[in-house]
Formats: structure tokens, sequence, C-alpha cells
């Protein structure tokens, strides 16, 4: 398995060192958004795209934006259905009048040789349009698609659309997850893109990869001295990485139902923390030096047993008509991790995710183990956590013991705060999509998954979800509003987490 794993590194190090040497990340730019019609590239896609607009990073001068779906639909048609979506208080700006005229649009199916060629005759006159020079050519193809159509629509791109004119350049397809429902589907997925497109070209797409909080992790880690010692089990207890959602599934309980929350939210999400949290130093900050450590410490967790998991599904959820009336699909999960490795071995990695829930926050909570000779009793008040709030309300506390202000020798639980829209009151923090497509257009493939990670990820999780898929384990019912099922709490309580009691962080006000 090692040898196998150093054998791949090495390709990938040096497809991804020729890449660098041999692309231009400068000239005209094309971006194809197949599925422009669809929720995802009107919600998330374009809305992205006219930020980075806007911030100057797509010039006038050298980017089209290129809309490609079975829609009937002309220019005008798509650019109406994509205004609703863009910021509210720049829908009447001369920079959404000039955004929306670098959109066009080709109708066709996904795999319809003729509608791939008009896709690429009117790329390549957007090309020639402009002029480019030679090796200056560059196109870049989204696919807000389902995964089930993205072999076919990645044959008609590699055969009608793949950058070979005169101006040559490079091309690049961004992919939208999920990667397969189980280690065999994403294997499969990856061989069929895998003979059509190069590593290089290859853009996995995980948004909370993009997250600001998420992004800041290796610089927390690694940049700071403090942390150093303190980041292992002899100083940490527990590891939390939570997901909560404070609604269903809200007319998505058909699409839900094929995936549940584990393949939807654990294994991918929580999963890219959880290698960001747990992995060693790389040797820099080049992204296969970064990947590279993700993937050792993906495989380096044991397998997941049964009394690690808790499953639960809220009552309601197959009122759904869409959702079958025997449906066994979780829409809550915790699942405990444990790593095999000189610096975690003994640390529970929690990761907990769930819909219907009493609140909406997504954090990582790493709390430390107790006080030795603790002289105030400290414990009683709690132990010191470290937290990151990814969502709402970005921000990072330590929240630690001090003196109870007043005449007596009193401890108390507070915390020192970083809040992110109090400290960065004039940065506007962007979005995961824009900074991710922003990556795509670099060539920097930091935040994207690697195939050799995604099936390492695959790896760890198929044994559970096919006894899940085969009623092995079954949810427990809980009800909406509430944390979820009671025997999650316990779990917690096993992996060896202490539940701070009176105390509430509470995002300061500006």
């Amino acid at each position: 398995m090692a040898s196998q794993w150093h054998c791949e590194k090495r390709a990938f190090s040096k497809i991804e060192s020729f890449a660098r040497d041999n692309v231009t990340e400068t000239g005209c730019l094309s971006i194809i958004v197949l599925g422009a019609s669809g929720d995802l590239a009107k919600k998330k896609t374009f809305p992205a795209l006219f930020n980075l607009y806007q911030q100057g990073f797509l010039q006038l001068n050298d980017v089209h934006i290129f809309g490609y779906s079975r829609t009937q639909l002309c220019d005008d048609e798509l650019r109406e259905r994509i205004k609703g979506y863009l910021p509210v208080e720049n829908k009447v700006s001369s920079n959404v009048f000039n955004f929306l005229q670098l959109i066009k649009y080709v109708s066709g199916a996904y795999d319809s040789p003729e509608g791939f060629q008009e896709l690429d005759k009117a790329i390549s006159e957007h090309e020639t349009s402009k002029k480019s020079h030679e090796g200056s050519s560059r196109r870049l193809f989204y696919l807000a698609l389902p995964p089930s159509v993205y072999p076919q629509v990645c044959k008609m791109i590699k055969i009608f659309c793949t950058n070979k004119s005169g101006l040559s350049g490079w091309t690049r397809v961004v992919f939208e997850k999920p990667f397969g429902k189980d280690l065999a589907s994403a294997e499969e997925l990856s061989a069929q893109i895998g003979e059509l497109f190069d590593e290089p070209q290859i853009y996995r797409i995980d948004h909370y990869l993009g997250k600001e909080l998420v992004q800041n992790l290796l610089v927390l880690r690694f940049a700071n001295r403090f942390f150093l010692p303190l980041w292992n089990r002899d100083n940490i207890s527990n590891v939390q990485i939570v997901f909560r959602e404070d609604f269903g599934t809200e007319g998505r309980g058909g699409y839900f139902d094929q995936y549940g929350i584990i393949r939807d939210i654990i294994q991918n999400h929580l999963l890219q923390i959880f290698c960001l949290v747990a992995m060693e130093k790389p040797v820099s900050t080049k992204p296969e030096h970064i990947r590279d450590e993700k993937v050792k410490v993906l495989q380096s967790v044991n397998p997941i047993r049964d009394e690690d998991v808790v499953l639960g599904q809220y009552r309601g959820y197959k009122d759904d008509p869409t959702v079958p009336d025997d449906s066994v699909t979780p829409t809550f999960a915790t699942v405990v991790l444990h790593i095999h490795n000189e610096r975690w071995e003994g640390v529970p990695f929690i990761l907990k995710a769930g819909k219907a829930l009493n609140s909406r926050k997504a954090e990582i909570r790493v709390q430390f183990k107790d006080v030795p000779g603790d002289i105030f009793k400290s414990s009683k008040q709690g132990r010191n956590e470290f937290v990151i709030r990814l969502q709402p309300s970005e921000a990072m506390y330590m929240k630690l013991t001090v003196k109870q202000p007043g005449l007596e020798m009193t401890a108390a639980q507070s915390e020192l705060d970083l809040s992110y829209r109090q400290r960065y009151q004039e940065v506007v923090i962007p979005e995961a999509y824009e900074r991710l497509i922003l990556d795509t257009i670099k060539g920097d493939q930091q935040h994207f998954v690697r195939r050799d990670e995604l099936k390492a990820a695959w790896e760890i999780f198929t044994p559970l979800l096919h006894r899940i898929d085969e009623g092995d384990l079954q949810p427990q019912g809980y009800e909406p509003g509430s944390r979820g099922p009671a025997e999650a709490d316990e779990l917690l309580e096993k992996a060896g987490y202490v539940q701070t009691h009176g105390y509430i962080w509470i995002p300061p006000t500006l």
C-alpha cells in the first residue's frame, strides 16, 4: 500500500511540476458553465463570477462566459435569469449590465456532438476576436451538473472543445461533488475522467475548502509557536468537527435520500476539515506537498466500528412524497474516527452532522485535557477549548478559566476572542466559490481534492455506508428542533468529551 502511494505521489508531483512550467495564466479566458440554467449555476457559479468581475479579477478585455445546457434560451433570457441572483444592491449598477454582456448561451444535449461543436465555434470566435497570441488561450469548464453525466460531457469536451487550436493554451475542468457513492463508483468515475484529462487539468471542488476560516487552518497551526507543542495526544482530549442545520430537506428529499448525511456532508466537507486539523506540517505551501500530508493522515485512520457510530432520522422526514416510506437514510450522524499514528493515538475525532436540529452552525472544537494538579478545582467550570466557528459569525476563540471579578477567589469560564465581523470591519470576506474559481484560473490545486485523496476518503467510509444501505445499522428517531438522538450525546461522553454547563459564547457586537 505504502509503495503504491509513493509511486502515485511521484507521478502526481511530476505531472504537476510539468504543468506549472508549461502553462500561462494570462491572456484570453473563456469560462464555460455547463448546466447554466440549473439552480447551482444561478445561485452559486454566476454570482461568484460576478463578484470576481467586480473585484477586478475578470477583465472585460480578456474574458467571456459561456452558458451551456439543454434548455432552449437566448442570451438575454439567460442573463435575465441570472440577474435575479446577483447581489441586491448592485442589480441596477453598470457593473451588472457589463457583466451580463459577457455571457453568451449555447443550447444542446450533454451527449450531442452538434451542441459541443457549436459551443467550440462560439469559444473560438471569442478567442480570435481577442487576437490572442499563441499559447495564451485559456478554457475553463465548470460542470454544474449531476455526476451521472460527467463521463459523457467530458468525452464531448475532450473531442470537440479541448483547447487545441493554433492559439493552444490550457483546458481545465471543474467537477462538483458528489464524486461517486462509494469507493467502487468513485474509482470508476475517476478512471473514466482520468482517461480523458490529466490530473493537473482536473479540479474536484469542495466549497468548504474555500471558506475563510478553513483556509486559515494551516496558518494557525504552523505559523504560531504556542500551538506547536500543544497540538498532540499529550494535551488534547478530543476534537469535534460539527455541521448543524436548523431546517430539513425542504423539497430536496428525493435527492437527499439517494445520499444521506454521511455522503452529503461528512465524507467530504467534514473529512476535508479533519485532514487540515490532523495532518503533519507539509514540506512547503506548494499544493502537492499539502495534499501529500492530507493523504497520509487519511491512510492512518482506523476502520470505523459500529460502536463509534450513531445515526438519526428526524420525525417527519418521510412525510416528503419524494422520500420512500421505508427509507432508512440518516439525516443525522455522529462518527468517531481514530488515527493510528504518533501524534494522535488515543484522541477521538468526532464528526457530527445533522438536519432539522436546534441551531445552525459549523465549527471545529478542540478540547484540551484537564489541568494536572488543579488547585483551583477549575475542571468544575469546564475544560480549555479552542473553537473555530466556520459559520455563521466567523470567529475563533480560546475558552479558558479566569478569576471571576470580585473580592473572592472564584474561577469562571471566559474567552479570548477573534470575531471577524468586529476585527475586520472594512474587509469583505469572499464567498467560497469565488475563491475556488479564482484558484482554478490561477492553476492552484491546493484546495481541491486529488484522486488518491478521494480514494483514501472513500476507503474509510465505504464499509460503513454499505452496512447502512443493507439495513444493518438503523437510524434513531429524533424530534425536529432537538439536539438529535440522545444516543449521540452518550457517544460523545463515551469518547471523552466534557460538556461545559453555564457558559455560552456570544458573538460580540460591533
